[in-house]
């Protein structure tokens, strides 16, 4: 599988999307379940009281015996899919990469299975001026209108109010929530969200993003460190803070994880620098 910047490089969210996608694929990947549908799977012998309009007379016919066709009906899901786009996500790896970027290529393919497995996806853009909603659909058209969405999205500002995100939970509908965010926030207000959205919903996987330099603490020198929401800096020296840093961060990480999974979440960890198969994978998992 291509890097994250490789694909990114593509300049073609389309492309990469059907990339990374269609390494999982290997077919449909379709849940399925035995019933009445439209694909023919099996026979198997006829019982008293099975409905005789599944019955096979051709074969009846020709065979004197009496089965039943069994079929396989595809079991569809919403997915519900949201980009945190606040000004933290502008944050950039040594690769280059933005969390904004990787967040794009990630929900991108996220879409491109869910579609062809048959779901209907909705995307919502988390903005401080407001949400972009785009209402669920199972159409391949929805695709277009998605990656249309994620390419012109920009991170800025901070985390959307209380009263800008009522309408994502307001109304009862079940499905599976994706949320990719690096859970930057003041007054845990993307947690707050996401349970009210796992009362509201059903399922909520949060895909947590952080860069590769974070976790490393790549650094060297004295270094300038912008928060990019607040604007608020801070100086020290790279070479002996490390450690410090980096014990601060695991067990901020700890704690993170530890939040969301007694909040009901599943929660991944996500590397900027790394492929996006695990996202993938976390997501067959629960599809």
């Amino acid at each position: 599988m291509l890097s994250p910047d490789q694909l990114y490089a593509l300049r073609n969210l389309p492309l990469a999307a059907k990339q990374v996608a269609e390494g999982f694929l290997h077919g449909q990947h379709l849940s399925r379940r035995r019933g009445v549908g439209m694909e023919f799977s099996q026979y198997r012998p006829y019982q008293p009281g099975d409905d005789l309009r599944r019955l096979d007379w051709r074969l009846a016919a020709r065979s004197d015996r009496y089965y039943i066709r069994e079929s396989e009906v595809d079991t569809s899901l919403t997915v519900h899919l949201l980009l945190d786009a606040t000004a933290s996500m502008n944050h950039r790896d040594d690769n280059g990469l933005s969390k904004l970027d990787y967040g794009r290529l990630l929900l991108a393919a996220l879409a491109y299975l869910a579609v062809n497995q048959g779901d209907a996806v909705a995307l919502t853009i988390l903005r401080p001026d407001g949400l972009q909603h785009l209402p669920p659909r199972a159409d391949p058209r929805q695709l277009t209108r998605i990656f249309h969405t994620l390419e012109n999205a920009t991170a800025t500002g901070r985390f959307p109010a209380a009263a800008e995100l009522a309408p994502l939970t307001a109304r009862r509908q079940r499905a599976l929530t994706i949320c990719v965010s690096d859970l930057y926030e003041e007054d845990g207000e993307i947690d707050t969200l996401l349970t009210r959205l796992r009362t509201t919903s059903g399922e909520v996987l949060l895909l947590h993003l952080l860069a590769r330099n974070e976790l490393d603490f790549t650094y060297r020198g004295a270094v300038t460190f912008e928060d990019l929401e607040t604007g608020r800096t801070l100086q020290l020296n790279a070479d002996q803070q490390r450690r410090a840093w980096q014990e601060h961060l695991q067990s901020w990480l700890r704690e993170a994880a530890t939040q969301a999974r007694r909040r009901g979440f599943e929660y991944a960890q996500l590397n900027t620098a790394e492929p996006l198969d695990r996202a993938l994978r976390e997501f067959l998992k629960r599809r």
